[in-house]
């Protein structure tokens, strides 16, 4: 009797199907019309800010063509106001009528000058060119108007506090802001007596900033050789 193969005796079992990978398909759903636009509007980038609007021109005028007001007394009403507004080019406006004042009005300046005077000197440390030198010349024309009577605003000390500022922006960088000042310490000079000015600048002598020093001492020199104390 012939023996057959083990392998051909043996049962056969068919082979069972290989299992397919299941891929799974996001379902999009439809986005409400209230949906538009809130996502796209957190991702939006935040817009640039507007540019600066651009400096108008301000005419830096002479005290000799400062002209007198045909009425002082009302004009003096709004002054202070003019002064405080927040308009840049209103403010120069306002000081150059502070100018006027103190030229041909100067009467009618002195009830507010205490006032006016510490307003300039805040008008001095404005990043605007325009309105520091501005409140510079206007300084050197109160100067020339009212002389040794800045002296009495001794409880707001306004006229330490104006002093200090024109030693600093005598002392700064920018060239036509530091001749302005200049020009304003020297009216100071020539229009206060030497013994209560060096009172005033003998503070500055020893200040922490050395160009400070330089002209507090230039001052003093100027007021000495100014009224023959040497």
């Amino acid at each position: 009797m012939a023996l057959r193969p083990i392998d051909n005796a043996l049962p056969t079992t068919p082979e069972r199907p290989k299992k397919q990978a299941k891929l799974s398909i996001p379902i999009q759903t439809q986005k409400k019309p209230s949906d538009f636009g809130v996502n796209e509007e957190k991702k939006a980038s935040p817009l640039p800010p507007p540019p600066p609007p651009a400096d108008a021109s301000v005419d830096y005028v002479s005290s000799e063509k400062l002209k007198p007001f045909e009425d002082p007394e009302s004009k003096i009403q709004g002054l202070v106001e003019g002064l405080e507004s927040k308009d840049w080019v209103k403010v120069c406006e306002s000081l150059n009528d502070v100018r006027r004042f103190s030229l041909h009005h100067s009467t009618a300046l002195l009830p507010i000058l205490e006032k006016v005077m510490l307003i300039l000197v805040k008008a001095m440390n404005n990043p605007r060119s325009a309105l520091c030198k501005t409140s510079i010349m206007a300084a050197s024309d109160i100067f020339n108007a009212f002389g040794e009577k800045l002296l009495d605003f001794t409880d707001s000390g306004a006229f330490d506090r104006l002093l200090l500022q024109l030693l600093l922006k005598a002392s700064q960088d920018k060239k036509f802001v530091c001749e302005e000042a200049d020009k304003s310490l020297k009216s100071m000079v020539n229009t206060i007596a030497p013994l209560p000015l060096l009172n005033k600048l003998s503070g500055y002598v020893n200040h922490g900033n050395l160009r400070v020093r330089a002209k507090a001492a230039v001052s003093i020199s100027n007021s000495v050789f100014q009224n023959g104390c040497g």
